[in-house]
């Protein structure tokens, strides 16, 4: 066990140590209508342009013609339906807010789920919070408080375009914590109904008792110390972190939301499973064990 736990640590190091190696290779964001260019020259061509900040190349990578245009079909095919803001609601169907999870966007988490809430008659809307600059494609990486900043102005948005009394949120991994700080704390409970999410993070992670091993070898600190720049967010993920704290302390729901929490038994990135379950005793609060609806699961 210590042998296995050690490894794991060297593990965390290594990752910890080439992070910033992973920004700086970061790919560069693809404007629409963008073709094929060497960095030098995009680098030239946008140098006067006032958002030339925002598509700086961070390594030496370039695209060519044929990935462009594989990029920009992919994103038609994930996102297809999803923010339309003409849609109208039909009957019964509240518009949906779908919420990704850390190191995704809006449009990869959800390329299976959004076209198909979308045919089934639903209102599809989907936002890309929590950037950092210099960053591209990856997100869920600011402060949570600020993401749930982000999302109750995205609801607001939705609300207004759709004249909708209130919305669903549907989550993933962060995106069943963040909107939580939003339902708490920024108002959100008057105005979602309901808010339902699957591989769920409700009071942290051990990271298979990862995190507290390397608290107990004085690791943990100057590995987080590495990490922060890149990812704000991660440190608020562990078991016992002052965000969960906070966000736990005097019940872990909102009344007037349901909530239906979706939790795998073989999670390896939330451990104990059990953490990704709410616990107030809530008539409107349902945990579920994925393995309960169907035992193959993974």
């Amino acid at each position: 066990m210590l042998f296995s736990k050690t490894i794991s640590a060297a593990v965390a190091i290594a990752l910890a140590t080439i992070a910033t190696s992973f920004v700086e290779a970061s790919p560069v964001r693809i404007p629409e209508g963008l073709v094929a260019r060497s960095v030098e020259s995009a680098v030239a061509a946008d140098a006067s342009s006032p958002d030339a900040a925002a598509f700086s190349p961070l390594s030496e990578r370039t695209w060519t013609a044929e990935e462009i245009e594989e990029h920009h079909q992919w994103v038609k095919r994930s996102s297809s339906g999803i923010n339309d803001w003409s849609c109208v609601p039909s009957a019964g169907k509240r518009p949906i807010v779908l919420v990704h999870g850390l190191i995704a966007n809006k449009d990869d988490n959800w390329i299976y789920m959004g076209p198909r809430l979308k045919a089934a008659g639903y209102c599809v809307y989907s936002l890309t919070y929590g950037t950092l600059p210099g960053i591209y494609l990856i997100a869920g990486l600011d402060k949570m408080e600020n993401g749930a900043a982000q999302l109750s102005t995205f609801v607001d948005k939705v609300l207004a375009a759709t004249k909708a009394p209130k919305v669903d949120l549907v989550g993933h991994s962060q995106g069943s914590l963040m909107p939580r700080y939003y339902l708490k704390f920024l108002g959100g409970a008057a105005k979602v109904n309901k808010f339902s999410a699957f591989g769920t993070i409700a009071y942290g992670t051990t990271l298979d008792g990862i995190a507290p091993f390397l608290i107990s070898l004085g690791l943990y600190d100057p590995i987080k110390k590495i990490l922060y720049p890149v990812s704000l967010s991660c440190s608020q993920f562990p078991q016992g972190s002052n965000f969960l704290n906070n966000l736990n302390a005097g019940g872990d729901t909102v009344p007037g939301v349901q909530y239906q929490f979706i939790a795998s038994k073989f999670d390896e990135i939330v451990t104990p499973y059990t953490n990704g379950f709410l616990r107030d005793n809530n008539p409107a609060l349902q945990n579920i064990v994925l393995q309960d609806i169907c035992s193959l699961d993974v």
